[in-house]
């Protein structure tokens, strides 16, 4: 027999209609994320295709959730992403899709619906189950394929503030631009991972990207890394792609470490699933700073992270 409510989660973003119900301890019962379609040689969706292919997922994906009848009359809230960002302002028309199948949801259910941002779904899904699960001090770093921020995360102060990232291209965007010149299907992320990690080798044939004060512009990496492709082995672009990303990276975390005396760091979003990432700040980190990454499933778009935000308040 389950113990206490569950918690529905939804979210919709421009890569993937995801679902989840998760019990009070953290249980995932339910979890399915599937990928919206993106023609061949394209870099991504406009927001009325995203919303339609939304809008097409969500029914079955919901069916399948609440098959089970006890698992249907144990949901106790429904929690879903509604905007991009937990800024004033933030706002995309796909995630609207998500919020009115909340809505119906949970009017057809009789339970409260919260609504959350999409940024707020992914770090809560990884510091959950993190050893940081009760840190109330920390910079959590997303990498996603249209976001690249670290946010300084205070929750005595209530600070939930961007204190780096890129200034410009996320690194999402410049892996999938990379990749779909190579003509490799768009999201192009874990593919040329794969490559990298496999690969290994290193040569410098793309600059170093600067890091100032925590932030970085990546437009120029892309245009070089471009321009290389048609020059040199592709396999070499792409180790040498991951090598200087991955520097940036670890250069990012040193300097808002020193700047914010932090020494705890979270690392979400898609593309903090890179193996190739993970191994090699793991060898060049400092070893007085305290990383985490997530599983592959908290760290990619998923729900799982809304549903635990939702779960709160009816846990509490």
């Amino acid at each position: 027999m389950m113990n206490g409510n569950l918690s529905l989660g939804i979210d919709t973003s421009n890569y993937k209609t995801s679902v989840a119900i998760l019990t009070e301890n953290g249980e995932i019962l339910f979890n399915s994320q599937e990928f919206l379609t993106v023609k061949k040689g394209e870099r991504g969706l406009r927001q009325s295709e995203a919303l339609f292919q939304h809008v097409r997922q969500l029914p079955h994906i919901i069916k399948e959730a609440l098959a089970d009848k006890e698992i249907r009359e144990r949901i106790g809230c429904v929690g879903v992403s509604v905007r991009p960002r937990p800024v004033e302002g933030s706002y995309m028309p796909v995630f609207m899709a998500g919020e009115s199948f909340a809505k119906t949801i949970g009017a057809a259910l009789n339970v409260p619906v919260y609504g959350f941002s999409h940024q707020e779904g992914h770090i809560e899904a990884v510091k959950h189950y993190s050893e940081f699960k009760h840190a109330n001090r920390l910079i959590c770093f997303h990498f996603s394929g249209g976001t690249t921020e670290a946010l300084l995360i205070d929750e005595p102060k209530g600070i939930f503030e961007i204190v780096g990232g890129s200034k410009d291209l996320a690194y999402g965007q410049v892996l999938d631009r990379v990749g779909v010149s190579m003509g490799i299907d768009f999201p192009c992320g874990e593919a040329l991972d794969n490559m990298a990690a496999q690969y290994k080798i290193h040569t410098d044939l793309l600059s170093p990207v600067k890091v100032r004060d925590g932030y970085v512009n990546l437009s120029g990496i892309e245009t070089q890394a471009q321009r290389m492709l048609s020059r040199c082995n592709q396999s070499d672009v792409v180790c040498d792609l991951f090598f200087k990303l991955s520097e940036s990276v670890k250069e990012m975390t040193l300097q808002l470490a020193s700047k914010y005396d932090i020494d705890k760091f979270l690392y979400a979003g898609g593309v903090s699933c890179s193996r190739y990432m993970r191994t090699f700040l793991a060898e060049n980190l400092s070893k007085n700073l305290r990383t985490a990454f997530g599983e592959t499933k908290l760290s990619s778009d998923n729900a799982i992270g809304i549903a635990l935000l939702g779960g709160k308040n009816i846990w509490l």
